[in-house]
């Protein structure tokens, strides 16, 4: 076995994650702001606004993220008002392209999971803060908001882990993240297996803190229902 090639693919591929690390990061941050304009579109009443957020849902839901990847990379340079405008020096960055996708494609499926915990949400809960004074933004924000993301944690989670794994679909803009590093390391030394298996390592890893971490904000939020079944076992 050869560790001293192992050791330096594994070198390379950990100097990769901070790229990684860049486009999820960016991607669920923009994806999840954008998710909730469109869960508001969605629910708010305004017929217009909730066919337009059921057509963003479908449309990103329904088309490959590869598809939508290389729409946004190759596609936007074809329109001049865009290759023109102020907006061009940013979009033509291959970085900026990625996240521009990723956000995009998250925000569809985050979207939904968001109206789903609005949804599981109890009529009874809503009207017992209105009964004491609460409406608009403060029932949101002490209510609705805290109640429904508990709902939609556990989805929520499985969608951030997809998320991490979408990255690799970046290498296929040149974006040089993990996959794309493991990549120009295979072209180079032929030596497929060994590269590709540290890479899935790296993302083995890197998913098991975002789910440990996930884990931990469920189990914060959740201290109430672990407090009434011991208070009972007092009783």
């Amino acid at each position: 076995m050869d560790f001293a090639f192992l050791t330096q693919t594994m070198v390379t591929l950990l100097k990769a994650v901070p790229m990684t690390l860049l486009l999820f990061s960016l991607s669920i941050f923009f994806g999840g702001l954008l998710a909730l304009v469109i869960v508001w579109m969605r629910v708010g009443g305004n017929p217009v606004l909730s066919a337009f957020a059921k057509g963003y849902i479908f449309i990103f839901r329904g088309s490959p993220l590869l598809i939508q990847m290389f729409l946004v990379f190759y596609g936007l340079g074809q329109f001049g008002f865009i290759r023109y405008s102020f907006l061009w020096p940013f979009l033509r960055e291959p970085v900026v392209c990625a996240v521009l996708s990723l956000a995009l494609c998250t925000a569809g499926y985050t979207a939904e999971i968001f109206r789903g915990g609005i949804r599981a949400v109890s009529p009874r809960e809503i009207e017992a803060a209105r009964s004491i004074g609460m409406s608009g933004f403060l029932l949101v924000r002490r209510i609705l908001a805290p109640i429904a993301f508990r709902h939609a944690l556990p989805a929520y989670s499985t969608e951030i882990v997809l998320m991490m794994k979408s990255t690799a679909l970046a290498s296929l803009v040149t974006v040089w993240e993990v996959t794309g590093v493991a990549q120009r390391l295979i072209s180079q030394t032929y030596r497929t297996m060994e590269v590709f298996l540290y890479a899935a390592i790296i993302y083995l890893v890197l998913n098991f803190i975002i789910l440990q971490a996930m884990s931990l904000i469920e189990y914060r939020l959740s201290r109430h229902r672990r407090a009434a079944p011991s208070a009972l076992a007092r009783q």
